[in-house]
């Protein structure tokens, strides 16, 4: 097996992920944590949309949303997904496909703690992929939501996070002529070894 070096070097993907990310929030001008995630409908179509990576844990991908939207019934009914996150200042971009769990516990709580006041009042006021009338409906609806849950909103129960556990990541580098470095790592079941292969760019 070839050796890793520079920007792939590690045994830990999660590490490599958590490093890149890194590095990208120090050239990326907005977002470096954007994900394309990729959910399947029931109708069997692909969909997919940018949404904020909020956490690289030590085996899995954490994004937060409301549980009733779209993508929220489609992982529920098909708890499998994927995402991209690309960064053109460095060049890059990581490919994940995996399992997906709810994340409604007390890390979730924690995490809409730390939102901005008008942010958590926006979660319990939006009903995320439904039709809406016009936006000052919504901003009433906002406000209405401001005086029912005052200065301290608890966490909406449709309101939560999803957990991606891979089966597959992969690590690719711009090259020059376009031949890229594409690194992948892959596993038979979640809690499973992985394996790393090279591949053609």
């Amino acid at each position: 097996m070839e050796r890793r070096s520079g920007i792939f070097e590690g045994n830990d993907p999660f590490e490599i992920a958590r490093r890149w990310l890194g590095e990208a929030e120090a050239s990326e001008p907005n977002d470096p944590n954007a994900i394309a995630l990729a959910t399947s409908g029931p109708d069997g179509l692909p969909n997919v949309r940018m949404v904020l990576l909020k956490d690289i844990e030590n085996d899995a991908f954490v994004f937060y949303t409301n549980y009733e939207s779209a993508k929220g019934q489609e992982l529920k009914a098909n708890p499998q997904a994927a995402f991209v996150l690309h960064w053109k200042s460095l060049r890059r971009q990581i490919r994940v496909r995996g399992r997906v769990t709810v994340e409604d516990g007390p890390q979730a709580d924690a995490y809409y703690a730390t939102r901005a006041l008008k942010s958590r009042i926006g979660a319990w006021a939006s009903r995320q992929s439904e039709p809406l009338s016009s936006r000052e409906a919504l901003v009433a609806e906002a406000a209405k939501m401001g005086l029912t849950h005052g200065l301290n909103p608890k966490r909406p129960p449709f309101w939560g996070g999803f957990r991606i556990t891979p089966v597959q990541i992969e690590f690719w580098a711009d090259g020059e002529f376009r031949l890229h470095d594409r690194f992948q790592w892959r596993k038979e079941r979640t809690n499973g070894d992985w394996s790393v292969t090279r591949l053609h760019p």
